[in-house]
């Protein structure tokens, strides 16, 4: 009976494959919003001053970096919990993915997520000139401060983690 109830459990991390998938049909969204808001940047440059540059700049950058914080969580939620993945045939494969841990995917994970807050905090600090309602900048302020302290704090507590072993 142990035999088969461990083998069930084993089974069971397949069910998470499909949510990687999902997160690949997402990353291909995320790819046409990318490509919705690039036309728009560049087919409306020359109307743009250099605070709307920058800031379509800083649209750009955000959903790259939410994409890459998808490729993060696809490759290595699928390597740590699912199955290994063999990159040994493929020149172009970058050494990370099959080497992020648990801790190194959360800690890749928050690093992602504080960039996106700063973005998200820099383009409210670019619009303060057009009315940005100071209580969501004191909020993006917040938010942010409390993702770095996160972040912060899971970076000690895995290198605690790491002196105990």
């Amino acid at each position: 009976m142990e035999k088969v109830i461990e083998r069930i459990i084993l089974l069971s991390r397949w069910i998470m494959a499909p949510f990687y998938l999902g997160l690949v049909i997402a990353l291909a969204v995320l790819l046409y919003k990318f490509g919705v808001e690039l036309f728009h940047f560049v087919t409306h440059a020359t109307q743009f001053d250099e605070s709307d540059t920058i800031l379509g700049i800083l649209a750009l950058v955000d959903l790259t970096f939410t994409g890459s914080l998808v490729i993060i969580v696809i490759f290595s939620g699928y390597e740590n919990f699912v199955a290994k993945i063999d990159g040994s045939g493929h020149a172009a494969w970058p050494e990370w993915m099959t080497k992020v841990d648990f801790a190194g995917l959360k800690q890749k994970l928050l690093a992602s997520i504080v960039a996106i807050s700063a973005i998200a905090l820099l383009k409210a600090f670019m619009n303060l000139d057009r009315g940005v309602d100071e209580k969501q900048l004191m909020w993006l302020v917040i938010i942010h401060v409390v993702f770095v302290l996160s972040g912060v704090v899971l970076a000690w507590t895995d290198r605690l983690s790491e002196k105990a072993h």
